[in-house]
């Protein structure tokens, strides 16, 4: 099978199931982000992340292929069945957050994003996450796709800037409090 399929080239590209929309709908953004979101967490698993954190990212992924599945398929496509994110899915993200936080200090500040290379780059995935919570969020408003999505994006952000935090907290690198001029 060749990679190139030459049906792209007049700038639309298909959806799953079949219907053909232009490259830059909004619906394609969301999906596309939520891919570079994906090849973030990536990066992140070559930095050879902590066992905790590397099982994290790993499901991390998996999680992203369906919802990146979710936001390609309108939801009113019956021809194809496909897995959903759902409800579930938040609150597990949500669990991931409380137990990452019991053994990190409360937080009485802003801090900036940095530390050691692991965290400094889910820092990066993080603002990469909040576009595509965006980009999500104004997609449901022109288009159906429930709750569910733009639940789950804003809560793996969460998760994503804990996660970061968790990384540096492992390593033992201290946080740098953001100071104001005055």
């Amino acid at each position: 099978m060749k990679i190139y399929t030459r049906t792209g080239d007049g700038g639309e590209t298909s959806l799953l199931g079949g219907k053909r929309v232009p490259k830059d709908a909004l619906r394609i953004e969301a999906y596309g982000t939520i891919d570079e979101l994906n090849a973030h967490l990536g990066v992140v698993r070559t930095l050879d992340p902590d066992r905790t954190l590397n099982r994290l990212l790993t499901l991390l992924q998996a999680r992203l292929f369906v919802l990146g599945a979710d936001l390609a398929t309108p939801t009113e496509e019956d021809s194809i069945r496909i897995e959903r994110i759902g409800a579930r899915d938040a609150e597990e993200l949500e669990k991931f957050i409380d137990d990452l936080e019991q053994s990190l200090s409360p937080l009485k500040t802003f801090i900036l994003p940095t530390g050691v290379p692991v965290a400094a780059q889910l820092h990066v995935a993080r603002t990469v996450c909040r576009r595509a919570e965006r980009v999500v969020a104004a997609l449901g408003k022109v288009e159906t796709i429930g709750n569910h999505p733009l639940v789950f994006v804003n809560r793996l952000s969460d998760l994503l800037f804990v996660m970061a935090r968790y990384a540096n907290h492992v390593a033992g690198r201290a946080e740098t409090a953001w100071k104001s001029r005055e």
